[in-house]
């Protein structure tokens, strides 16, 4: 099925992403100078620690999370005049929740991370196992990844073995979504 077609079948899931996104600052367009470093930490479940206090106020870590950057290895946060490194021990984003549905034979993932970035698996948003790490990641936006809960992990996992034909000599399992194919890894 061509790619049109398919925005068209799940146009609302992809609406519902788009609202996420579009919801963003434009950091992207901003380009100040290095400030420094800030002792804030994004630890493997995605939660974010000030001077080794956790950040408990789900809006003010949104906030950051919106204004959040790579580039190569490292992490930043941006505004039209500032930009300070931080540190983050997996990924900067971790997915809490998955959900699919299927529309003319058609499968689409929706992922959810703990930030509510709300990312159906695609092209652009691919599930991928890290190979340096070994563990199961998405692309959010731009290149920023999340790991993947391992709850949400085994959700995936099972979605792909209902599918899973067993003709793949290489015993590949493959999570599919909006007519592509995530490998999730060998059976």
């Amino acid at each position: 099925m061509a790619s049109s077609q398919l925005d068209k079948l799940f146009s609302d899931l992809l609406s519902s992403q788009q609202q996420s996104v579009s919801s963003l600052p434009p950091v992207h367009l901003w380009n100040p100078s290095l400030c420094g470093d800030i002792d804030i930490v994004i630890d493997r479940e995605g939660r974010w620690f000030h001077e080794g206090g956790e950040i408990k106020r789900a809006a003010l870590v949104k906030l950051f999370a919106s204004i959040l950057v790579r580039e190569g290895d490292e992490y930043f946060l941006l505004t039209p005049v500032e930009k300070w490194r931080i540190k983050v021990d997996v990924a900067p984003l971790f997915v809490v929740a998955a959900c699919r549905e299927s529309r003319d034979g058609v499968q689409a993932v929706t992922l959810t991370t703990v930030t509510r970035d709300v990312v159906v698996v695609d092209g652009d948003h691919g599930v991928f196992v890290d190979p340096v790490s070994e563990l199961p990641m998405l692309m959010v936006r731009g290149n920023l990844p999340a790991l993947i809960g391992r709850n949400v992990f085994y959700q995936l996992v099972d979605w792909a073995l209902e599918d899973f034909a067993g003709d793949d000599a290489d015993g590949a399992v493959y999570l599919s979504s909006m007519g592509e194919r995530f490998l999730l890894g060998r059976a």
